[in-house]
């Protein structure tokens, strides 16, 4: 089991140093005589089409629908497998990340209302203070080492896998558009396919991957994100199936095998190159501080830390739920601060909230990138301080 989560830790911790690189070259390519070739690359047009139909976006639409609705698909993965057999399989291990990733996301939300309620517009971007990238908060983890006691690593993990879920769901509700009803119901109807296919025990996943190409199309035309579709997918996906020959074997695990290092190592940095691109050279102080801005950063940076650890102090206190093993509540805090490292998660919602306009002249872009930086290393700095005596 801990072999498992030191892959998985590693993985993550590779991919966030990886984000962080590509997210400074999109920062100069935007900020250099490079400009036009960044922006050029962005809304390079794509189509792809058959007969009469067809799909046609800029490059980052299809990065943004696409390729994201398979990192989604992974974390339904991760999500299904983990209540089923996993670190949420059981009421007393999903109580404290379950309740802290509530507050994690309340608090952000209610901070940056608190700001911009008077907008009805701006007040569209409350979720984006609410998410957590796991990638970048392991990723600091991996460099305090053995300072932090693994039950937190798994905490973490576990709270970062509620908060996704959280996020799937604010998506689905608060960021539709108009709806085609003829796309959602050829959607439901590949997705009684897919459970039919299930409780059938078919165990090509080539069969899976073709319906679930026609669920992705579907739910794009429908007004729905299309990254739900990735959701729903996996959790289509059998846990265990038997082969003719009567061998158990978990269709579930190997896709997300074979997808981590895809979603870690391509999809995640690609994600970040063309949603990163911040135009700093017509950013002013004004726009920096307004109240969008400021919602967003105090909402990740104090909110996050705020519900995550206030949540949890009371539902340890109340005995609702139990401090991970062998660490303090000093550390919780510590794993909490982190828990505001946004970035790619609110960089996705911020997208969704805007529709990549400029009205905000990239302050909500900057704000996203100050609040997570801010919150990866005052989390690293506190966890070394309090942690010196575990070396």
């Amino acid at each position: 089991m801990f072999s498992m989560i030191e892959e998985f830790i590693k993985k993550e911790s590779s991919s966030g140093i990886i984000l962080i690189l590509v997210t400074l070259l999109a920062l100069i390519l935007q900020n250099s005589f490079l400009t036009d070739f960044y922006s050029n690359l962005l809304d390079t047009p794509v189509q792809i089409s058959i007969g009469a139909f067809g799909i046609a976006k800029p490059l980052l639409l299809w990065v943004n629908d696409g390729l994201m609705a398979i990192f989604f698909f992974l974390i339904g993965l991760e999500i299904k497998r983990e209540v089923l057999e996993g670190e949420l399989s059981s009421k007393s291990q999903i109580a404290l990340p379950a309740i802290a990733a509530l507050g994690g996301m309340i608090t952000p939300a209610l901070i940056f209302t608190f700001f911009n309620h008077t907008d009805t517009f701006v007040m569209k971007g409350w979720a984006i203070p609410t998410a957590t990238d796991i990638a970048f908060a392991l990723g600091i983890l991996s460099l305090l080492g053995s300072r932090v006691p693994v039950s937190l690593k798994i905490f973490l993990m576990a709270l970062a896998i509620m908060d996704d879920l959280g996020a799937i769901v604010i998506i689905a509700l608060f960021y539709t558009s108009d709806l085609s009803f003829v796309s959602i119901l050829i959607a439901l109807g590949s997705i009684v396919c897919l459970g039919i296919m299930n409780q059938m025990n078919v165990i090509k996943k080539a069969a899976y991957m073709l319906v679930g190409l026609v669920l992705w199309i579907s739910v794009l035309k429908s007004g729905v994100h299309a990254t739900i579709a990735g959701v729903v997918l996996a959790f289509c996906i059998p846990l265990y199936s038997t082969t003719s020959k009567g061998e158990r074997f978990s269709m579930l695990k190997e896709m997300e095998h074979d997808l981590h290092y895809w979603v870690a190592f391509m999809i995640l940095p690609l994600f970040a190159f063309v949603n990163a691109g911040v135009d700093l050279k017509g950013l002013s102080a004004t726009a920096l501080f307004s109240d969008v801005s400021v919602g967003i950063m105090l909402g990740l940076f104090l909110g996050k830390q705020l519900g995550v650890f206030g949540f949890s102090f009371v539902a340890i206190k109340l005995g609702i739920a139990s401090l991970p093993k062998g660490s303090s509540l000093k550390q919780l805090y510590g794993i909490s601060i982190l828990t505001g490292i946004g970035f790619t998660m609110s960089l996705f919602i911020n997208s969704l909230a805007y529709n990549e306009t400029d009205l905000f002249h990239y302050a909500d872009k900057v704000a996203i990138l100050l609040g997570s930086f801010l919150s990866g290393i005052v989390g690293y700095f506190f966890l070394r301080k309090i942690s010196k005596s575990a070396l």
